[in-house]
Protein backbone atom coordinates (compact mmCIF):
# COMPACT_ATOMS: atom_id res chain seq x y z
CA UNK A 1 0.00 0.00 0.00
CA UNK A 2 1.26 3.37 -0.92
CA UNK A 3 2.35 5.63 2.15
CA UNK A 4 1.79 8.92 0.42
CA UNK A 5 -1.38 10.28 2.70
CA UNK A 6 -0.46 8.53 5.75
CA UNK A 7 1.92 9.52 8.66
CA UNK A 8 3.65 7.77 10.65
CA UNK A 9 2.38 7.56 14.31
CA UNK A 10 5.86 7.39 15.51
CA UNK A 11 6.96 10.41 13.38
CA UNK A 12 3.39 12.26 14.55
CA UNK A 13 3.79 11.56 18.27
CA UNK A 14 7.44 12.74 18.38
CA UNK A 15 6.22 15.87 16.66
CA UNK A 16 3.62 16.34 19.27
CA UNK A 17 5.70 15.06 22.11
CA UNK A 18 3.14 12.65 23.15
CA UNK A 19 3.31 8.93 24.03
CA UNK A 20 2.30 6.46 21.24
CA UNK A 21 -0.12 4.86 23.73
CA UNK A 22 -2.42 7.66 23.49
CA UNK A 23 -3.00 7.07 19.52
CA UNK A 24 -3.67 3.75 20.07
CA UNK A 25 -6.11 4.44 22.94
CA UNK A 26 -8.06 6.81 20.38
CA UNK A 27 -7.81 3.35 18.37
CA UNK A 28 -9.56 1.13 21.04
CA UNK A 29 -11.92 3.53 21.44
CA UNK A 30 -12.68 3.85 17.86
CA UNK A 31 -11.93 7.54 17.54
CA UNK A 32 -9.19 7.13 15.33
CA UNK A 33 -8.39 5.12 12.67
CA UNK A 34 -4.72 2.91 12.42
CA UNK A 35 -2.91 1.83 9.05
CA UNK A 36 -0.65 -0.78 9.03
CA UNK A 37 1.88 -0.68 6.22
CA UNK A 38 4.49 -3.55 6.22
CA UNK A 39 4.50 -3.49 10.49
CA UNK A 40 4.50 -0.03 10.49
CA UNK A 41 1.29 1.92 11.83
CA UNK A 42 0.22 4.71 10.62
CA UNK A 43 -2.45 7.50 10.28
CA UNK A 44 -4.34 9.25 7.24
CA UNK A 45 -3.33 12.79 6.96
CA UNK A 46 -6.93 13.78 6.63
CA UNK A 47 -7.18 12.94 10.77
CA UNK A 48 -4.63 15.26 11.72
CA UNK A 49 -6.73 17.86 12.21
CA UNK A 50 -9.00 15.69 14.36
CA UNK A 51 -6.39 13.67 16.31
CA UNK A 52 -4.66 17.40 17.28
CA UNK A 53 -7.91 18.26 18.92
CA UNK A 54 -8.45 14.99 20.22
CA UNK A 55 -4.78 16.10 22.17
CA UNK A 56 -5.83 19.35 23.34
CA UNK A 57 -8.39 18.14 24.90
CA UNK A 58 -7.07 15.40 27.02
CA UNK A 59 -3.89 17.43 27.59
CA UNK A 60 -4.72 21.06 27.97
CA UNK A 61 -8.49 20.18 29.48
CA UNK A 62 -7.78 16.77 30.73
CA UNK A 63 -10.17 15.31 29.28
CA UNK A 64 -10.51 11.60 29.65
CA UNK A 65 -11.08 9.00 26.52
CA UNK A 66 -14.79 8.64 27.14
CA UNK A 67 -15.74 12.25 27.39
CA UNK A 68 -12.87 13.01 24.02
CA UNK A 69 -16.09 10.27 22.66
CA UNK A 70 -18.40 12.22 23.86
CA UNK A 71 -17.06 15.18 22.51
CA UNK A 72 -16.09 14.36 18.81
CA UNK A 73 -19.61 12.61 18.49
CA UNK A 74 -21.48 15.50 19.56
CA UNK A 75 -19.39 17.87 17.09
CA UNK A 76 -20.10 15.75 14.22
CA UNK A 77 -24.13 15.55 15.20
CA UNK A 78 -23.51 19.37 15.22
CA UNK A 79 -21.46 19.35 11.37
CA UNK A 80 -24.15 16.56 10.23
CA UNK A 81 -26.92 19.01 11.45
CA UNK A 82 -25.36 22.48 9.82
CA UNK A 83 -24.91 20.54 6.90
CA UNK A 84 -28.44 19.50 6.42
CA UNK A 85 -29.64 23.14 7.36
CA UNK A 86 -27.49 24.60 4.96
CA UNK A 87 -28.87 21.93 1.94
CA UNK A 88 -32.50 23.08 3.60
CA UNK A 89 -31.97 26.85 3.26
CA UNK A 90 -30.45 26.45 0.15
CA UNK A 91 -33.46 23.85 -1.19
CA UNK A 92 -36.10 26.61 -0.10
CA UNK A 93 -34.44 29.85 -1.83
CA UNK A 94 -34.54 27.70 -4.62
CA UNK A 95 -38.45 27.19 -3.88
CA UNK A 96 -38.71 31.23 -3.35
CA UNK A 97 -36.97 31.80 -6.34
CA UNK A 98 -39.01 29.69 -8.43
CA UNK A 99 -42.33 30.85 -7.31
CA UNK A 100 -40.99 34.80 -7.82
CA UNK A 101 -40.43 33.88 -11.16
CA UNK A 102 -43.69 32.38 -11.64
CA UNK A 103 -45.61 34.99 -9.92
CA UNK A 104 -43.88 37.90 -11.19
Amino acid sequence: METENLISIIQFCDHHNIEHTFIHNLNEHDLIELIMVNGDLYIHSDSVVKIEKMIRLHFELSINLEGIDVIVRLLDKVEALNEELEYTKNRLKSLVDLTTHFEG
